[in-house]
């Protein structure tokens, strides 16, 4: 198994980093992530993240930017994470409502390939960070392998989710192998329960209110290692796509702890793998 080099999804700490980035940055680099991913600069200028990503020796991996932020100006998207040092940009999720008078199927496709030149210009490379609801069906295929069938690779890759892919139905370890050469990132996500309702709140998605029998399985969070996935042969699979590094993620806290608790759950757990 590769030693990759371990980033963390600030999105996971984002009230800490919200009162105090700088100080949030530097607990992250002394738990032992060597890079992050942003999800938001809070007020803070390219110029000011660079120079903190650099006191406190954190590689500014990545970004995760909505694609509504990123249609609305694309140009100075690319521009500002391309300041602060990133190599990759994100599309975090997409909707995949496609109704009447509104964006089709093609103009999303048209659209995600001009995010993909725009980055690439600006010397970096777009990814997609899928969720489970990729994995319905169109035209009999998963909407996953359709977005990236119908994006060429020098303008997407993947960003798979170990998680989410688990929840989608596949097997994690099997689907990062799949897009072996396409996948340079990969998410480190944990979790317990089951699919349940109200999974998507934190992205604005409403799916319904949740039963008191579903409550008791329902679908939770947990730091790397303290839920259902088997991050070795995730890992092994890891190594043989290609990936040249993972990022830790955990969209909300659990077992009692704190999300920066759950975050140094998460990577004293790697470093007993090795990472």
């Amino acid at each position: 198994m590769k030693k990759f080099p371990v980033a963390l999804q600030l999105y996971s700490v984002r009230d800490a980093l919200s009162a105090d980035f700088e100080g949030t940055l530097k607990k992250v680099a002394e738990m032992g992530y060597v890079g992050v991913e942003f999800a938001g600069l809070h007020n803070h200028t390219p110029e000011q993240v660079k120079a903190m990503c650099e006191k406190y020796g954190l590689r500014p991996l990545s970004a995760h930017v909505p694609y509504t932020e990123m249609m609305q100006d694309p140009e100075k998207v690319m521009r500002d994470y391309a300041a602060i040092g990133c190599s990759y940009i994100t599309l975090p999720y997409y909707n995949w409502k496609f109704e009447e008078g509104g964006e089709t199927y093609e103009d999303f496709i048209g659209n995600v390939r001009m995010l993909g030149a725009a980055a690439k210009a600006h010397g970096m490379t777009l990814l997609y960070h899928n969720h489970d609801f990729e994995f319905e069906k169109m035209d009999g295929k998963y909407r996953l392998d359709r977005l990236y069938e119908d994006v060429t690779s020098d303008l997407l890759q993947t960003e798979l989710d170990a998680c989410w892919v688990n929840v989608g139905g596949e097997n994690p370890a099997e689907y990062i192998r799949k897009y072996t050469g396409r996948t340079p990132v990969v998410h480190l996500k944990d979790f317990a329960g089951q699919k349940s309702d109200k999974m998507y709140a934190l992205i604005g998605i409403d799916d319904g209110e949740q039963s008191a029998a579903a409550e008791e399985q329902a679908f939770g969070f947990r730091p790397v290692g303290y839920g259902l996935q088997n991050f070795p042969e995730i890992l092994e699979a890891a190594t043989d796509s290609g990936a040249e590094w993972v990022v830790v993620e955990q969209d909300e806290p659990s077992m009692d702890k704190t999300p920066m608790e759950c975050a140094a759950m998460s990577r004293e757990y790697l470093k007993g793998l090795g990472l």
